[in-house]
């Protein structure tokens, strides 16, 4: 790739519509040449198809074309929430100011003349792709400050606030309470000062990672052990709800992460498929061991029997932007930090995090970290 893009450019993906097989080929080269990633069609109605599925970062559009022209592919990318953000340089050989204005005024970025010069194409493609991506960043800058001063405002108040009344309960009243009242309202304490704790932990670890001052040092791990480490840290939570926590990971698979990410990992999904299961339910850990379709990752599940999600809330769940948070199966708080966490520290180590999700019969949360050997 060339030095004129940043490496966050590289393999950026560019959608080129033109009717005409030379100009897509043309183009198509000159920007390969730069490293970015191309797809090419030949119609407007491919276009906005192809636009829905793949999102491109940058769309370089011709105007006269058959079917729907250039004009209206681009006014239907604005009308989209999802595409809307993405920049349209128009490439055309109408060169009057009115077909210019025109242009920009259906919502393009920019307007480029045939026969255009490959230098010119390259510079524009590069900056508004910086632009794009800064935009991008500035939002989700903008959502990650929303989303920590919500946490403070609300989720981590309303603990506060029931630890306050609880023992303010007990200073009034603990010389009149039989002692199995105060031990009741002892294990209440106890219960919210757990909550208040666990939300304070993600909180800091979150505000750690914003800030990019978590070191990250990948080491062999015994996938069992560490994974029935953990189990070991949340099997009070478990066992408040009588739930059965099984780890069905094979004891010989090792793999290379960062042993305090790979905890917190661990830690955050099976607490959440806790909070999400009825009492009387069961959560299975496990793991397959490292295959071509993984790229020599493990791919490690945490499956429940609980409420589950909704296809919207499904969607929704990695948004830092949209609210997923619920009450758990017995009113547990929950702000959607801890999943948030996970996908970055995931992300980390090469990996992926997915889900799937039935309403009323459980999720499971699958991820792939690296195996030993793989770097």
């Amino acid at each position: 790739m060339s030095n004129k893009n940043s490496d966050d450019q590289k393999y950026s993906s560019i959608l080129i519509v033109d009717d005409l097989p030379a100009n897509l080929k043309l183009l198509g080269e000159i920007l390969k040449a730069e490293g970015y990633k191309i797809r090419q069609v030949s119609s407007g109605e491919l276009a906005l198809q192809v636009a829905d599925l793949e999102k491109p970062v940058l769309v370089l559009l011709d105007i006269m074309m058959p079917g729907i022209d250039g004009y209206e592919v681009c006014r239907r990318l604005k009308m989209s929430p999802a595409l809307k953000e993405i920049p349209v340089i128009f490439i055309s050989a109408l060169n009057e100011p009115h077909d210019i204005v025109k242009a920009l005024s259906a919502g393009g970025v920019d307007y480029i003349t045939k026969p255009f010069n490959a230098e010119e194409v390259k510079a524009r493609v590069s900056t508004h792709i910086k632009l794009y991506q800064q935009s991008k960043e500035l939002q989700e800058l903008n959502a990650t400050k929303d989303k920590f001063f919500s946490i403070i405002a609300h989720d981590l108040r309303s603990p506060f606030v029931g630890l306050l009344g609880l023992s303010q309960i007990l200073e009034d009243d603990a010389k009149t309470m039989t002692p199995d009242a105060i031990e009741e309202f002892a294990g209440m304490l106890n219960k919210s000062a757990k909550t208040l704790f666990t939300l304070l932990e993600n909180l800091l670890e979150w505000s750690r990672m914003q800030q990019g001052t978590i070191s990250y040092n990948p080491e062999p791990l015994s996938l069992s052990t560490k994974v029935n480490e953990c189990l070991t840290l949340v099997k009070d939570l478990a066992r408040n709800k009588e739930i059965e926590t099984i780890s069905d990971v094979a004891g010989n698979v090792e793999i290379l992460a960062d042993e305090r990410m790979f905890e917190t990992i661990i830690r955050n999904l099976v607490s959440n498929a806790v909070k999400f299961t009825p009492t009387g339910g069961k959560i299975i850990i496990s793991a397959k061991k490292p295959a071509e379709s993984y790229d020599n990752h493990v791919m490690i599940s945490v499956s429940d029997n609980g409420i589950g999600m909704t296809r919207e809330l499904l969607s929704d769940l990695f948004k830092i932007n949209v609210k997923t948070g619920r009450d758990g199966t017995d009113g547990e708080p929950s702000t959607g930090l801890g999943l948030m966490i996970c996908k970055d520290f995931i992300e980390k180590h090469g990996g992926k995090i997915w889900v799937e999700s039935e309403v009323e019969k459980g999720s499971v949360f699958s991820f792939t970290i690296p195996a030993t050997g793989t770097r």
